[in-house]
C-alpha cells in the first residue's frame, strides 16, 4: 500500500486537533492535508484570528476545518482521536497533559511523515545540530537533485508541510530532513530515527525552553536513538564523545576533512566542516566522489546564512538621486539573519575577517540566556562599528561595548550601517539573538532585511 493510502486509512473519519497554526505555512499545510485525507480538523492557537489572518484565510475553504483561536478549549484535547503538536509547543503544556490523561495520542507531523515513508521503503536522511543543520541539509539535497535522483526536502523548512509530501513519495526515494530539537521530540514519541543521521554539533541554545543542556541533547539524540543495523551516524568532532557516551546502536563516525582542492562558494571554516558532514552522508547514499564534488562546488549559500546579498558604492547614492538607479562596487553586504546564537555570529565574523577590522555589524534582539562573552571579544577584534537592534539581549551586552548605536527600526539600523561603511568594508547582519518582539518571527526579520538592502 502506498504511504498516502495507508495514511488516509489511518485518519479518515478521525477528529484531529492541530495544536499551533502559526504563520510559517507548515501548520496550514498540515491542517489542509489532514482535511483532504478525510479527517475532521480543529485548529487551535493562542494567537487570535486577527494575528493569524493570513493562515486562517488559506484554510477557510475546507468545510471540515474549524477554529478555536485566541486560546484553547480542553475538549479539543480530551475528545479528539489524535492531537498534532506543532514544533515549539511545550511538552509540559496543560493541553498536552490533558490529551495524554484522556488517552489521546499526541504526534508531530514530520515524525508521522517519517513513519509512513519508512514503511514504504523511502530512505530518510536527517540532519540536526545547534549550528549548520540547514546548510548541511541543503547541501545534501542540492547534490542529490543535481544527479537526477528522486529526492524530497522537508523538516524545518519554511512554508513546507512535510506531512503533505506523502502523495509525492515512492519506494526508493530519498527524503532529506532538517530536524530541530522540537521536531525530534516527535521521532522519540514514535520510536523512529532516520537511516542516515548527521549530528553537526551541540552548543548552548534554547535555554529559555530547556531547563538544561541534558534535556536539549536528549531531544536531539532521537535522531540516532532508534537506528538499526545498516544505518549510518555521522557526527562533528566537537560532539562525538557525547554521542558515544549515549551508547547509540550505530557507531558514530567523524567525517574526514573536505579535500583541500575542493573549492566551495560558501565561505568560512565552519562551512567546510558542514561540507564534510554532507560528503559523508552522500557517500553513504552511494554517490561517487565526482558527483559529490560537483554538487558541493556548485552549491550557493542558503538565504539568511552568511549569504552575500549585494555590493554597493556609497558614492553612487548621488547617482541614485539623479537617475533612480544605484551602481555597484565598494561595500559588501551579507545576510546572516539565521544566526540566533552568539556562536553563530562568531563563526560569521571569523569567516569574513581579513585582519582589517572593517566589519560593520548589525546585531541584537531578544535574549535566550546564552553567554555572550566570546562574542564581545570577537566584536572588539573584527568590527569597526556595531549597530544594535533593541531587545533584551542587546540591553545585556550594550554596556560592555564601545562605539555602538541602538535602533528599534531595522530600516534605520541598515541605513546607518551603510552610512558608517567605506569602500572595502563589509556590512554584516548577524543578530546573535532571537527575533521576538520587533518581528513576527525570524523569517519576517529576514524578509525585511532583504527588502531594505535591495531597495536602499
Amino acid at each position: 500500500m502506498l504511504a498516502l493510502d495507508s495514511f488516509k486509512t489511518f485518519v479518515t473519519g478521525k477528529r484531529v486537533t492541530v495544536l499551533g497554526l502559526g504563520l510559517l505555512g507548515r501548520g496550514v499545510g498540515d491542517a489542509a492535508f489532514l482535511a483532504e485525507c478525510g479527517a475532521t480538523v480543529t485548529v487551535t492557537d493562542k494567537k487570535t484570528e486577527a494575528e493569524l489572518a493570513a493562515s486562517v484565510a488559506r484554510l477557510k475553504k475546507y468545510p471540515t476545518i474549524s477554529f478555536h483561536l485566541g486560546g484553547h478549549v480542553e475538549e479539543d484535547f480530551t475528545k479528539a482521536d489524535m492531537v498534532i503538536k506543532a514544533a515549539g509547543v511545550r511538552l509540559d503544556s496543560p493541553e498536552i497533559a490533558a490529551a495524554k490523561a484522556a488517552g489521546v495520542p499526541v504526534a508531530m507531523s514530520t515524525a508521522l511523515f517519517a513513519k509512513y515513508a519508512d514503511a514504504m521503503g523511502v530512505t530518510l536522511v536527517g540532519v540536526t545540530g545547534t549550528r549548520g543543520k540547514s546548510t548541511v541539509t541543503q547541501m545534501i539535497y542540492h547534490t542529490l537533485a543535481r544527479t537526477g535522483k528522486r529526492v524530497h526536502l522537508g523538516g524545518n523548512v519554511r512554508g513546507v508541510s512535510t506531512l503533505a509530501l506523502l502523495p509525492e513519495i515512492q519506494a526508493g526515494d530519498v527524503v532529506v530532513l532538517e530536524l530541530d530539537s522540537w521536531q525530534l521530540q516527535g521521532f522519540g514519541d514514535l520510536g523512529i530515527s532516520p537511516h542516515v543521521a548527521v549530528f553537526t554539533n551541540l552548543m548552548p541554545d534554547h535555554q529559555n525552553y530547556y531547563p538544561n543542556m541534558e534535556t536539549y541533547f536528549s531531544d536531539k539524540a532521537n535522531i540516532f536513538r532508534y537506528q538499526r543495523a545498516g544505518d549510518f551516524l555521522f557526527a562533528g568532532m566537537s560532539v562525538i564523545e557525547r554521542l558515544k557516551a549515549a551508547r547509540p546502536s550505530v557507531a558514530p563516525l567523524v567525517p574526514p576533512a573536505i579535500p583541500s582542492d575542493w573549492h566551495l562558494n560558501v565561505i568560512g571554516a565552519h562551512n567546510r566542516s558542514n561540507a564534510a558532514c554532507a560528503i559523508a552522508a552522500l557517500r553513504a547514499l552511494g554517490l561517487s566522489d565526482d558527483n559529490v564534488r560537483a554538487g558541493l562546488e556548485s552549491f550557493e549559500s542558503v538565504e539568511g546564512r552568511l549569504q552575500f546579498v549585494r555590493e554597493i558604492n556609497p558614492l553612487d547614492l548621488f547617482d541614485k538621486l539623479r537617475t533612480g538607479k544605484l551602481g555597484a562596487g565598494g561595500i559588501k553586504i551579507y545576510n546572516d539573519n539565521n544566526a540566533t546564537t552568539p556562536e553563530a555570529t562568531i563563526a560569521a565574523l571569523r569567516a569574513l575577517d581579513a585582519g582589517k577590522k572593517n566589519i560593520v555589524l548589525i546585531c541584537g534582539g531578544a535574549d535566550k540566556g546564552l553567554d555572550a562573552g566570546a562574542l564581545l571579544y570577537e566584536i572588539a577584534k573584527t568590527c569597526k562599528r556595531v549597530i544594535c537592534l533593541a531587545g533584551t539581549g542587546t540591553s545585556r551586552i550594550a554596556p560592555l561595548m564601545t562605539d555602538y548605536s541602538i535602533y528599534d527600526s531595522l530600516d534605520a539600523a541598515v541605513r546607518e550601517a551603510i552610512a558608517s561603511a567605506e569602500p572595502g568594508d563589509i556590512v554584516l547582519f548577524s543578530p546573535a539573538f532571537a527575533s521576538f518582539g520587533m518581528f513576527k518571527n525570524e523569517y519576517d526579520r529576514n524578509d525585511q532585511f532583504m527588502s531594505i538592502v535591495q531597495n536602499v
